[in-house]
């Protein structure tokens, strides 16, 4: 049966605690069986206090055509947290991210109808130009706190960005960065 994902992207499993008890490979994780698997977060603002969302690929087959997190990716089985940060920031927005930089913002468990995750969850800042892979996303676009609200309010974000921006807004130190807040 394993020869059959040989070819699949591989995750750890983990317990809540984030400790590893085993791997999986993507399908199986993504076919309701629940395994807890973990994803990082960047949450990218730049110098205006604005920011930026992904317009998930309407051939996504979680939550497509809504707006997301700036960066958001699973951690390969094997893979520490900091590479799995710089490789999907620079996948996914072509930023090379300095590890000095990233403010951590905090982890939750994130379950939807077909996968549970280990959300692991950063900021960062910067103004650097931003490029997005095509085939992941449709588009990408800075936004101001009323503007993602709105976004919200419409429907157009997905659930675990609507739980990420109430944890946004719970994190005091991140005044010290952005006025986003």
């Amino acid at each position: 049966m394993l020869k059959k994902y040989k070819e699949d992207e591989w995750f750890d499993i983990v317990t809540e605690e984030g400790k590893v008890i085993g791997k999986a490979p993507r399908p199986i994780c993504h076919n309701g069986s629940k395994l807890l698997h973990p994803v990082v977060h960047i949450h990218i603002f730049n110098s205006q206090d604005r920011l930026l969302l992904q317009k998930r690929a309407m051939s996504k087959d979680i939550q497509p055509g809504k707006w997301d997190t700036s960066v958001g990716g699973h951690i390969s089985s094997g893979e520490n947290l900091v590479d799995a940060l710089k490789r999907e920031a620079l996948e996914e927005s072509g930023i090379n991210i300095n590890q000095e930089r990233i403010i951590p913002l905090g982890k939750y468990i994130f379950e939807s109808e077909i996968e549970k995750e280990l959300v692991f969850s950063f900021a960062y800042i910067t103004d650097e130009k931003v490029t997005f892979p095509p085939n992941e996303i449709d588009e990408v676009k800075f936004y101001s706190k009323n503007e993602v609200e709105k976004l919200i309010n419409e429907n157009l974000t997905t659930k675990n960005f609507i739980k990420e921006f109430e944890l946004l807004k719970t994190v005091p130190f991140l005044n010290k960065f952005t006025n986003f807040i």
